[in-house]
């Protein structure tokens, strides 16, 4: 059962019209407005940096090992959403995996649609490792949009021939552009964070013309050959089955897979202050543990 802070902060979503302002302007800032009410504990380091032409921070937590990185992506839809948005949630995952994390801030659309994001994933990683940081010690994580971008740069990787990271960490990744899921049925599922059709303006928005490209929906993708893939949803997540289905055929693929489904959990829990996101770093912890060289 959902903990009481978790459905206090779906009654404050729920009441709240941040998501579904007019533009994606007024979008933006309601969502960097949502993540700044939890503030970046006093001890987490922060480090802006750039690379090329994409802005980055390092969040590193007292102990973390300088070897060990988190390459994160973060979520909104590729519309929204930002590094500094996310320094807080990303303090938290050093402070609990006991790793740097470098959260870029890759371009957003409709400004820079599909395949920027791709384009500037794939460079940051590349970046990392002309930087020294081993392959085998990194993990690439997201979540919502971030999570699909996750699986979108593993794929491409893959294809290209890079090394490949030690795993992979998707909080309710968007996978299917196209919103084919049962879950994303209009009434299939109750949950605040995404608003009627605002799954499908975003696609509009960043890939009109290749809803069913793998680097846009990883869905679509061939996973064999994708290093091992920690994959967590909510049962009250539009995105249920595009996590669900996506684990489904990286197994099927032979690739080591794990699905965590929370009972009652809304879209991207993990990300906000409440005591099931605690659980989701906890099980990405062990997860790195046994995977991360």
């Amino acid at each position: 059962m959902p903990s009481q802070e978790h459905e206090a902060f779906v009654a404050m979503i729920a009441a709240s019209d941040a998501l579904e302002a007019p533009t994606i302007e007024e979008q933006r800032q309601g969502y960097e407005d949502m993540l700044a009410k939890f503030p970046v504990a006093d001890d987490i380091t922060i480090d802006a940096f750039e690379i090329e032409h994409i802005a980055a921070d390092w969040v590193t937590a007292p102990g973390a090992d300088a070897d060990r990185v988190v390459l994160y992506f973060h979520g909104g839809g590729y519309v929204i959403g930002s590094n500094v948005g996310y320094r807080e949630f990303a303090s938290r995952v050093s402070r609990t995996t006991g790793a740097r994390v470098c959260v870029i801030n890759y371009r957003l659309a409709p400004e820079n649609p599909f395949p920027a994001a791709v384009d500037d994933a794939t460079m940051a990683y590349r970046w990392l490792l002309n930087e020294g940081v081993a392959a085998n010690q990194i993990t690439i994580a997201g979540d919502s949009a971030g999570g699909g971008l996750t699986l979108a740069t593993l794929l491409a990787l893959k294809d290209a021939g890079d090394p490949l990271p030690a795993c992979g960490v998707c909080f309710s990744p968007w996978t299917d552009l196209e919103g084919t899921g049962d879950s994303a049925k209009p009434g299939a599922v109750d949950d605040p964070l995404i608003p009627d059709g605002g799954l499908a303006d975003m696609s509009s928005a960043y890939a009109p013309n290749d809803l069913r490209n793998p680097l846009a929906s990883p869905l679509h993708g061939d996973y064999v050959g994708m290093p091992p893939l920690l994959i967590q949803v909510g049962t009250r997540e539009v995105l249920l089955d595009d996590a669900v289905r996506v684990a489904e055929k990286a197994e099927a693929a032979g690739v080591d897979v794990t699905l965590s489904i929370g009972e009652g959990l809304v879209h991207v829990y993990q990300v906000f202050a409440v005591p099931e996101s605690q659980e989701a770093l906890d099980e990405m912890a062990a997860f790195m543990s046994e995977r991360v060289a």
